[in-house]
């Protein structure tokens, strides 16, 4: 053990070579960025949001195999992420993925957009007098399926990039920077908000009242404009190139901690370990930490570990730095957690509230205007806005003065407040349902899928509200987290990590939907996701959704006592006690 310390402290640190100076100009470059952000959302979330409408009024589909397939598409988007993340982080770079993952998602609603144009395109419309509806065929399927490959494309290549190309405008080492990058996420998320409350209100009123044609072509057309923007503001960009795989660091850790498994760790691990640093990388110097401490195993130096004059390993499948071990285990610390996301997606965002809507009374007061049920999810983020801004200015420093935290409350009780508002979300769904579903039967209004309860669809907003309001807490925490907890040169991986757990959740979500379909089908009870609400229980399925959002609480409780920040110091503080003990017994 002596030699391997005195082989560690004859390290030579790493002399870097002069790095090109960047010409950061975020502010003149954040009209491009922000306007390419507010577009292309604009055009997505104004086909997403009304698909389910869509798919059942145009291409004829069950309400059931419309949400199965739109929960598939979700997911497979959300998964592309991960893949256009790496892509990124490896080989193409921020600015290159985005600008072929725009020109796809653009291609990718047109293709839609051709599909409601032209006849031939989908199946023929399907009247309330019809006794059988025909459905696609394959030849219509397949073209549709080509659009939604080319918006999981562009979409997989833009969610996970877009967030930190816009922080890579500004310059991290300044105060001025540091203001900039806070401003950018502030337009960020308002430009979400703005989007969807745009696409949900005028974009669905014309696809649904007006025209499918005129309605799919906006937001194509606000996806062309995204792509424009974009490439205008190329000259004024900072383009950080790709430093390599970050997995594979990752992965160098796992396999060498296996080979060492059975190696014992030095009684002072900090002290005693391989420690190596590259002066030009870009994450921060990670202390040791005692968790997860098997890990620890690869930066164990053996007699047979060469060393290069720069102080680095000279093969890193056989030695590995503190440094990675580190950074290897603030991943695997933030796995645990990201699995609550799965389960509180599916109590936030309950996709049969666009059903629930079209057999509820849907008019404004008593005029002959409908408010198209696509648009009620508006709600949830005006929820979400006004609730922001309250949180931002009154709540944060309220809390600052009691609790003596910086931002009131760490970023794991943010999140936890979020899934525990889900659990009253999906109980408050279950009652309003129940009186939705007793009044259809009692004074039914003929429809064309079933009767259409006399409640107003307003009765939805208490949970929607609540719904948006857990966006507020979980969902942007979530983003906060992972963007500050993965390592700096994982940061596009760190923006696909959200997007992963609501692909999972999709996934999870649809399963769930058809083995209650399938399983309640034909029971004494009824089928509890029938065509006719009316006819089903699916008060019962909000319960059970309640059920598994309490249970995903007490996990999420679980993990968050378990797990200790990136560079957290109070582990630091229990790390040196620890040593300092060591040091006491050895002497």
């Amino acid at each position: 053990m002596e030699k391997n310390d005195r082989k560690t402290k004859e390290i030579d640190a790493k002399t870097s070579e002069d790095q090109p100076e960047l010409n950061y100009r975020g502010i003149k470059a954040m009209p491009f960025i922000i306007g390419n952000e507010t577009f292309e959302k604009l055009g997505a979330i104004g086909t997403l949001t009304n698909l389910q409408v869509y798919l059942t009024a145009i291409f004829n589909m069950s309400r059931i195999n419309a949400t199965t397939l739109l929960n598939i598409f979700n997911g497979t988007t959300n998964f592309a992420t991960l893949l256009g993340a790496f892509l990124s982080d490896t080989y193409l770079g921020r600015y290159n993925t985005l600008g072929y993952a725009s020109i796809s998602s653009f291609l990718g609603l047109l293709v839609i957009t051709l599909t409601a144009a032209f006849k031939k395109l989908h199946p023929p419309h399907c009247g309330a007098d019809d006794s059988k509806c025909i459905g696609p065929d394959a030849g219509q399927m397949a073209f549709l399926w080509l659009g939604f490959g080319l918006m999981i494309v562009g979409a997989g290549g833009i969610r996970p990039c877009n967030f930190a190309f816009g922080a890579d405008q500004f310059n991290p080492n300044t105060d001025s920077g540091k203001k900039g990058v806070n401003s950018f996420f502030n337009w960020y998320f308002f430009t979400i908000t703005f989007a969807q409350m745009v696409s949900v209100t005028l974009v669905v009123y014309v696809q649904t009242d007006v025209s499918w044609s005129i309605g799919l072509a906006i937001p194509s057309i606000f996806m062309f404009l995204s792509c424009l923007l974009f490439f205008m503001g190329t000259k004024i960009y900072v383009k950080v190139k790709p430093e390599g795989s970050p997995f594979t660091s990752i992965l160098q850790v796992l396999v060498v901690a296996f080979k060492k498994r059975r190696l014992k760790l030095p009684q002072q691990p900090r002290l005693s370990l391989f420690n190596y640093t590259p002066m030009n990388s870009i994450n921060s110097k990670l202390p040791h930490t005692d968790q997860l401490s098997f890990l620890d195993k690869a930066a164990v130096l053996t007699e047979v570990d060469e060393i290069n004059p720069d102080g680095s390993a000279a093969n890193p499948w056989r030695l590995c730095s503190m440094q990675q071990v580190e950074e290897t285990k603030c991943v695997l610390r933030v796995i645990p957690v990201s699995l609550t996301a799965i389960l509180y997606h599916i109590g936030a965002q309950q996709q049969y509230i666009v059903f629930q809507a079209l057999q509820s009374n849907r008019h404004l007061g008593k005029t002959s205007f409908q408010i198209p049920a696509a648009t009620y999810i508006i709600f949830a983020m005006l929820s979400l806005s006004i609730f922001i801004p309250i949180y931002d200015r009154i709540l944060v420093p309220l809390m600052q003065r009691i609790t003596g935290k910086e931002g009131g409350i760490t970023v794991l009780q943010r999140m936890g407040i979020g899934i525990f508002i889900t659990i009253i979300e999906s109980f408050l769904g279950a009652f309003v349902e129940v009186r939705r579903r007793d009044l259809a039967l009692k004074n039914p209004i003929p429809g064309v899928r079933g009767a259409i309860s006399p409640m107003s669809a307003l009765w939805l907003v208490p949970q929607l509200a609540l719904g948006g309001l857990a966006e507020a807490f979980n969902s942007i925490g979530q983003v906060e987290f992972y963007y500050k907890q993965f390592p700096e040169n994982m940061r596009s991986v760190a923006g696909a990590f959200f997007f992963v757990g609501s692909a999972v959740s999709n996934y999870l979500y649809g399963f769930i939907i058809s083995v209650v379909h399938h399983s309640t089908e034909g029971t004494s009870g009824g089928n509890w996701l029938p065509e006719d609400l009316n006819k089903g229980r699916l008060d019962y399925f909000y319960y059970l959704t309640g059920a598994l959002c309490f249970f995903n609480f007490c996990y999420f409780l679980a993990c968050a006592t378990w797990y200790r920040y990136k560079g957290s110091e109070d582990s630091n503080i229990a790390l040196e006690m620890q040593e300092k003990k060591l040091a006491q017994h050895s002497a």
